[in-house]
């Protein structure tokens, strides 16, 4: 059961893809399960995150908080603004605008980590950032979405801090419970929670692939490009911060990949809750679950190469 576990976790990229292409080209094979099912999923995920973090993670925020300051505001500076100018700049219509933007403005993805660890950066910094980050959303999130798509839709700023309180913060505090007064049985699931969490991921691009899969052929290579464009920018530009400061190599790859790897299913939760009346706000958070997996496994590689 562990091996199986292990090759799902590893190659979840190729699984999230295979998913996404038998659902766009079979939307049938999932259209049968409802939309509504996506925000528990999110939120076993996030419980998944409580699980796994310890004292220590939590520790991290404190004890290193410059490393966490410069991170967290280049991942609520950088991506917010890179998805803002790359809607303008393809003239995007406003329903790919708004799930962009919505990608932009989420916190770092639990991914990240993996990544981070495969690529031998600083692994502390980077559960530290996600944890940061994660405590930062019910905030920034809602706040960055209304100033950069406010003038396109009516953004409910409160209702999507309450639900990112809801989806993310109490999942992750119920998992941390969890651990503190029943670890005997948080150990022993614990080896099996990213395999969980891969097939958690792309059943829920499948679910939103399936439910557009007309509009998503329709649209599908221009916001393919968008949200490639997004991450990668994202990478390179956490990187390029990390160098210009003089941080340690280690630092500029957690940083490269904490900024380029977002919370997509939290975006692509947020877009069906709170974005009913614009169905393809959806999809580029399933594009970007999809991409930044892939994306993630090769930057790792690269990273991991040239770690000498």
């Amino acid at each position: 059961m562990q091996r199986i576990c292990d090759f799902i976790a590893k190659w979840m990229g190729v699984i999230v893809l295979m998913v996404a292409a038998l659902t766009l080209v079979m939307p049938s094979s999932l259209a049968w399960i409802g939309t509504w099912v996506i925000n528990p999923m999110l939120g076993v995920i996030m419980f998944g995150m409580g699980l796994t973090l310890s004292a220590n993670d939590l520790k991290i925020v404190l004890s290193r908080p410059k490393d966490i300051f410069i991170g967290c505001l280049t991942q609520f500076t950088v991506m917010p603004l890179l998805a803002w100018a790359l809607t303008k700049t393809f003239s995007l219509p406003q329903e790919l605008a708004i799930g962009v933007i919505l990608v932009g403005c989420c916190p770092g993805g639990t991914a990240s980590n993996v990544i981070t660890y495969l690529a031998k950066g600083d692994l502390a910094l980077s559960v530290g950032m996600t944890a940061a980050s994660t405590l930062l959303a019910p905030i920034l999130t809602p706040l960055l979405v209304w100033l950069l798509a406010g003038t396109m839709v009516d953004v409910h700023t409160t209702g999507m801090l309450l639900s990112i309180v809801y989806i993310v913060i109490l999942p992750i505090v119920c998992g941390l419970l969890c651990q503190r007064f029943i670890p005997k049985l948080t150990q022993s699931v614990t080896p099996y929670l990213p395999a969980f969490s891969s097939l958690a991921v792309a059943l829920t691009v499948g679910i939103v692939v399936s439910h557009n899969a007309d509009r998503l052929m329709t649209a599908g290579m221009l916001v393919v490009l968008v949200v490639m464009l997004h991450n990668l920018f994202g990478l390179g530009i956490g990187y390029l911060v990390g160098q210009l400061l003089r941080l340690p190599r280690p630092k500029s790859v957690a940083l490269s990949i904490e900024v380029g790897m977002q919370n997509s299913g939290l975006a692509t939760s947020l877009a069906v809750m709170h974005f009913a009346a614009f169905p393809l706000a959806t999809i580029p958070g399933a594009v970007f679950s999809v991409w930044h997996n892939i994306s993630g496994a090769i930057i790792a590689r690269i990273y991991s190469r040239h770690s000498n």
